[in-house]
């Protein structure tokens, strides 16, 4: 099996990157959200502190929108840890159900193994090295699957 590492978004596989610039943004629980990182920063807020969420939520760049994500000086909803995969699944399928050319891309992957390829993150990258847990990765497979078994059957 092949494998396909992405990290940055200007890179061959950029597109999935929750950095990826969508031309419209990601309409998600009734918002628009300018990249699923912004989606998925603000989360970890809409209980504890919603002004800040929003202020997440209007961040020009998917930096900003992580770096207020990782402001300690915010307090995280309690249920974060058990519900961040959710959270991110969440995400990325609306990224990916929203935007038609974004899903054929992804299809086109194939059987490929998604890895999110970065040093600086061992939960949803592979730390750098293989030795992370490569949620994002896993994330996307999984929902290429789903949209796969889908396509199928509207073709049958």
């Amino acid at each position: 099996m092949s494998e396909i590492r992405f990290h940055l978004k200007g890179d061959e596989h950029g597109y999935l990157s929750n950095f990826f610039p969508l031309p419209h943004g990601l309409e998600l629980d009734g918002l628009v959200w300018p990249t699923s990182e912004h989606y998925f920063q603000a989360q970890k807020f809409v209980d504890t502190d919603p002004e800040h969420a929003e202020a997440i939520r209007r961040m020009q760049r998917p930096y900003d929108a992580w770096q207020m994500g990782t402001d300690p000086n915010h307090p995280r909803r309690a249920d974060w840890h058990s519900v961040r995969d959710a959270v991110m699944r969440k995400a990325v399928a609306a990224k990916f159900r929203q935007y038609p050319d974004l899903r054929r891309r992804l299809l086109a992957t194939g059987t490929d193994q998604l890895v999110e390829h970065t040093a600086t993150d061992d939960y949803w990258g592979d730390g750098g090295d293989g030795s992370g847990q490569n949620r994002l990765g896993q994330i996307l497979m999984e929902l290429r699957s789903e949209l796969l078994s889908e396509a199928e059957e509207g073709d049958s």
